[in-house]
């Protein structure tokens, strides 16, 4: 016997049974419930309407091969990277975004979460729930397509006001004073921001579309670090911050240069911009295994705690960095993940807030 929680007073195990099938059958997204050898138990309306099957179709069988996870190109997720596995083998919750298959054999993307049921430390069943997010896929898309054109259409404008600015700077039409000079230097500085957030923008919009041409070739690593730092030092002498560079052996990878250079160059000037004037920025390039790791750290204003599983998600901006420079997008750390991606590796960091940051990114060897 159980108390009946609003109020009527004391269900019978029957009731509670019915209650609680009720309660699953009435959540509004797909619900599928699973045992401790991922034979599906039970599963609501609403999946069933999503998937297009008939209850008996889908109850007591594996849920792997009954419910068909795939990927973006269509290929069949390996059973150990469906989130179902992942739950039950780390028997925490897994959130991640794939696509299923409905019975007629058109797929459909899904939200899913996974939560195992814990029962004396181990798992013994398991609920997944899912969405379909094609609405929010199709929007998503519309996005990138308007910021695609958007950024190519302001390109053109963009070129002008540099070039005849640059032709008044040096005199091509006549003299100018040092305050107007002053003036034009200024309008050229917010012409090269503006030109870089429409190239950071374009970057973002060919990797979301899966349109970044990857061109590996042998690089040395070390002369393209080397290269990376030239063009931003001037930066780092503007705030007096030391900039230097450590390797302890020859390194060459195959990877694409212009896109590990892009990643360099972002994560290093980020590094100058979020640390006061007079610290120091560091970067070091070492072997492990099968990759080579490029770290970069700086004596900045680090990461808080509750900002650091948001810090490469897109527009975000840690409020502490906020307070202190205004500039900024939150799109640069967003997009070098995605690009580290691109070229097979990954990207983390350490960081203690007003101690500093290190951001680390892999290139397999």
């Amino acid at each position: 016997m159980v108390i009946d929680l609003m109020g009527t007073g004391v269900l019978s195990a029957e009731e509670e049974r019915a209650q609680a099938n009720a309660l699953f059958d009435s959540i509004g997204d797909g619900a599928i419930a699973t045992d401790e050898f991922g034979k599906i138990k039970r599963i609501n309306p609403a999946a069933l309407a999503m998937l297009g099957y008939k209850e008996k179709e889908v109850l007591g069988k594996w849920f792997p091969t009954a419910i068909v996870n795939v990927d973006e190109t269509g290929a069949p997720l390996s059973l150990i990277d469906r989130p179902i596995t992942k739950a039950f083998l780390l028997g925490t919750t897994i959130s991640d975004r794939n696509f299923f298959l409905r019975k007629d054999g058109t797929r459909f993307p899904v939200a899913v979460t996974v939560s195992p049921i814990i029962h004396n430390d181990r798992p013994i069943g398991a609920i997944e729930v899912f969405r379909d997010i094609s609405v929010e896929m199709e929007i998503d898309q519309m996005k990138s397509e308007f910021i695609s054109l958007a950024s190519h259409q302001l390109r053109t404008p963009l070129s002008a006001v540099k070039t005849y600015t640059h032709m008044l700077m040096e005199g091509y039409m006549g003299d100018v004073t040092p305050e107007q000079k002053r003036s034009l230097s200024t309008i050229v500085s917010a012409a090269n921001r503006m030109n870089e957030l429409i190239s950071t923008l374009l970057n973002i919009t060919r990797i979301e579309s899966g349109n970044i041409a990857v061109t590996p070739k042998s690089v040395n690593l070390i002369k393209l670090c080397e290269e990376a730092i030239r063009e931003v030092r001037r930066s780092a002498e503007e705030k007096e911050i030391a900039l230097s560079f450590k390797y302890t052996s020859a390194a060459s990878a195959k990877t694409d240069a212009l896109i590990a250079k892009e990643i360099l160059n972002n994560l290093v000037s980020n590094a100058i911009k979020y640390t006061p004037a007079r610290g120091s920025v560091t970067i070091k390039l070492s072997k492990r295994a099968k990759e080579y790791i490029i770290s970069v750290h700086d004596t900045g204003f680090g990461i808080p705690e509750e900002a650091r599983d948001k810090i490469f998600t897109k527009f975000f901006r840690a409020a502490n960095v906020v307070k202190r420079e205004t500039s900024g997008t939150g799109l640069g750390l967003y997009l070098v993940k995605g690009l580290a991606e691109q070229l097979g590796g990954t990207i983390w960091f350490d960081s203690e807030e007003n101690q500093g940051s290190t951001f680390y990114f892999s290139l397999p060897n």
